[in-house]
């Protein structure tokens, strides 16, 4: 029994391979419950400048317009809370993830909540999750040297301390099925 937050990050709805092998992971895994985040459906937005300072104000200084500022950022944050499986779709495009996906990075990575500076460095606060990464590309194959996106989302993953990650590329999912 698990949850699973479901983000299709590419920006083609038909004919994605990473939204078809999202979809067929998605099949195998018994979730109870499923959270979907469509970043071509609901675009984000590129952090700014009062978001990035206001996100470094202590939790009891903040007044209500820092929170209305945070308020997407923790609604992110409160669906990879609540999942026990985050199943990304991430297309590569000119050699790294897109600008939707970036985006959502940008907005989970906040300091105190889902990471704490240490004196021995960083230390992700979201242990005991599972990621697996559904990645597409045309021409770069997932792993390779210029592959950018898949070795970035996986720093990013364990830097916010999910380390349990498994990569996929799509065009083989969808080929074993095929077969």
């Amino acid at each position: 029994m698990a949850t699973v937050l479901h983000i299709n990050a590419s920006g083609t709805r038909n004919g994605s391979l990473s939204r078809e092998a999202t979809a067929d992971i998605l099949e195998t895994l018994s979730a109870t419950r499923v959270i979907t985040r469509d970043l071509a459906e609901t675009p984000l937005p590129q952090v700014d400048e009062t978001w990035i300072t206001t996100r470094l104000i202590p939790q009891d200084a903040l007044t209500s317009q820092d929170h209305k500022v945070l308020s997407l950022s923790d609604a992110l944050i409160a669906e990879v809370k609540a999942a026990d499986i985050i199943l990304i779709g991430m297309p590569i495009y000119n050699f790294g993830m897109p600008a939707a996906l970036k985006a959502w990075v940008d907005l989970i990575a906040r300091p105190k909540v889902t990471f704490a500076y240490t004196e021995n460095g960083p230390v992700g606060l979201l242990k005991g999750k599972k990621a697996i990464l559904a990645v597409a590309s045309g021409g770069v194959p997932v792993g390779a040297p210029m592959d950018f996106a898949t070795p970035h989302m996986q720093q990013v993953l364990g830097f916010v301390g999910i380390d349990d990650i498994t990569v996929h590329a799509a065009k083989d999912l969808i080929t074993q099925k095929a077969a």
